[in-house]
C-alpha cells in the first residue's frame, strides 16, 4: 500500500502487501519484500536489498553511497535480512568494491541513530543499541549485542554472543562469548547471562569460562594460550570456534583486564 505523498521509483521492486508511508522517497534498483512497514520520511536509496517483515521508522536512510573516498560508484548493495526492526535516524551505507556489500543478517534490532557503514556484514540476531556506529569493513557474528553508544574501528571483527558495554571504543577484536568493557577494552569475564537465555547449559558455560581462564588469566601470550588449549581442553564446537577467531584476528584480540591496585 503506497501512500499518495510517497515516491517509489518505476524501477523498483515492492511487494504487493508492503506499507509505504507518506513523504518517503524509495530509489531504481531497490528490492524490499513482504510484510515490511516503511515509517514516514525514510530515504531508500540504489543497492538496497530489504527482506520480509521489516519496521524500518522515520528518518531512516537505507544504502547510501559510501562515505569512502576510494568508492568509484561502483554497483554495490545494502542487504537487510527478514524481521530486521531499523528504528529513527538510521544510516546503513552500501558497499564498495572490497565486499560488495553491506549486510544486515535475520531477526537484528538497529536503535535510533545507530550508523553501518560500508562493506560490514552482521550476523543474525543482533541488537545495536542507540547511537552504536561502526565504521567500514566491520564483521560483527551472530547474536552480538552492542550497548548504547559502541564505536567500532574499522576492520574489527566482534565474535559469536559478545556483548559491549556502553560508551565503548572498539579498537581490537572482541571474542565469541565474552564481555567487554573498561577503557582501553578488556575482557571483562563471559557472557554467561546471554548464553543461558540462549539455551546454553552449566556445563558449556563452564568449558567456555575455562578456556579464557587460559586466555586472559594466566599470563601466557595469545599463541603460548591457544597451544595449551587445544592440547589441554576437549575438542568441541565452542572450543575450536574460540581458536579459529584467535588465529583470523587480523587486527589482534582485545587484552584481559589486569586491576591496578
Amino acid at each position: 500500500m503506497n501512500q499518495p505523498l510517497a515516491y517509489v521509483h518505476p524501477g523498483a521492486k515492492i511487494a504487493k502487501n508492503v506499507v509505504i508511508e507518506p513523504f518517503t522517497t524509495i530509489h531504481n534498483n531497490v528490492v524490499i519484500g513482504e510484510g515490511t512497514w516503511i515509517g514516514s520520511n525514510v530515504t531508500i536509496m540504489e543497492g538496497a536489498r530489504i527482506g520480509k517483515n521489516c519496521n524500518i521508522f522515520p528518518g531512516a536512510v537505507i544504502s547510501a553511497p559510501p562515505q569512502d573516498l576510494k568508492y568509484q560508484g561502483e554497483d554495490t548493495t545494502a542487504e537487510i535480512g527478514n524481521n530486521v526492526t531499523i528504528r529513527e535516524c538510521v544510516t546503513i551505507n552500501k558497499g564498495t568494491a572490497d565486499r560488495m556489500k553491506t549486510k544486515i543478517g535475520n531477526n537484528c534490532l538497529i536503535m535510533a541513530y545507530c550508523h553501518v557503514a560500508h562493506d560490514c556484514i552482521i550476523g543474525d540476531n543482533c541488537i545495536f543499541s542507540n547511537n552504536s556506529t561502526l565504521a567500514g569493513h566491520i564483521t560483527v557474528g551472530n547474536n552480538v549485542v552492542l550497548a548504547g553508544m559502541t564505536a567500532v574501528h574499522q576492520f574489527c571483527s566482534v565474535g559469536n554472543h559478545a556483548f559491549v558495554t556502553g560508551g565503548s571504543l572498539v579498537r581490537k577484536d572482541v571474542p565469541p562469548y565474552v564481555k567487554a568493557a573498561r577503557e582501553p577494552l578488556s575482557y571483562v569475564g563471559i557472557n554467561s547471562v546471554g548464553l543461558r537465555r540462549r539455551g546454553f547449559s552449566t556445563e558449556k558455560i563452564r568449558e567456555i569460562q575455562n578456556i579464557y581462564r587460559i586466555l586472559y588469566q594466566r599470563n601466557y601470550n595469545n599463541s603460548q594460550a591457544a597451544e595449551i588449549i587445544e592440547a589441554e581442553m576437549p575438542a568441541t564446537p565452542e572450543r575450536d570456534e574460540i581458536l579459529q577467531f584467535i588465529k583470523d584476528s587480523q587486527r589482534g584480540i582485545m587484552k584481559g583486564y589486569f586491576s591496578n591496585s
